[in-house]
């Protein structure tokens, strides 16, 4: 078995929230560093993403790649590689585990990359490391701190403020970037 590299993080917000952000592949340019571009090829009967080609720039690995999709209930994705053009695995997976009766969710990240070119394990562990630290520090960014709306202005929310009471976001647009 392919050795994986895993990491945790806990997020203030629920686990439908963190999964809105994980399954919303149109916006992963807008908060991950590395994903560029997303495009969602083929939809599953409940119109989650069954296939997804991503163009990845994470310095030492840019790569134009398609990852399909196992969603497995509501709280867990599994991707693995279709096609790519410089690497020969990208294997990995989002366990979302709620805390506090539902209002905290641990987020679980486990990732396997494998590149076509020659690479010693240890750099190939450290890059996955790189990839998922970046991925949730991102994800957990992302759900705490919702964009602001296209005009710039934050929505009322009819507490008298004005604004948006600098909560996180109720509902989620939400994606993932497989890397």
């Amino acid at each position: 078995m392919a050795e994986h590299t895993r990491s945790s993080i806990t997020i203030e917000a629920a686990p439908a929230v963190v999964m809105g952000v994980i399954a919303d592949f149109d916006r992963y340019p807008e908060w991950t560093g590395e994903v560029k571009e997303a495009e969602v090829l083929a939809t599953d009967p409940a119109g989650r993403a069954e296939q997804v080609r991503l163009l990845l720039d994470a310095g030492a690995i840019k790569d134009d790649h398609t990852l399909a999709y196992r969603w497995v209930g509501d709280n867990e994705v599994h991707w693995s590689l279709v096609k790519s053009q410089m690497l020969r695995v990208l294997d990995g997976s989002y366990a979302l585990a709620p805390l506090d009766g539902g209002v905290r969710t641990e987020v679980t990240y486990q990732l396997t990359v494998d590149v076509k070119i020659p690479m010693l394990g240890m750099i190939k562990r450290k890059a996955e490391k790189v990839i998922i630290d970046r991925a949730l520090a991102g994800l957990k960014k992302r759900v705490e701190t919702p964009p602001e709306p296209a005009d710039g202005t934050l929505g009322d929310t009819g507490d008298g403020t004005g604004g948006d009471a600098g909560g996180p976001a109720k509902d989620a647009a939400g994606p993932h970037d497989g890397a």
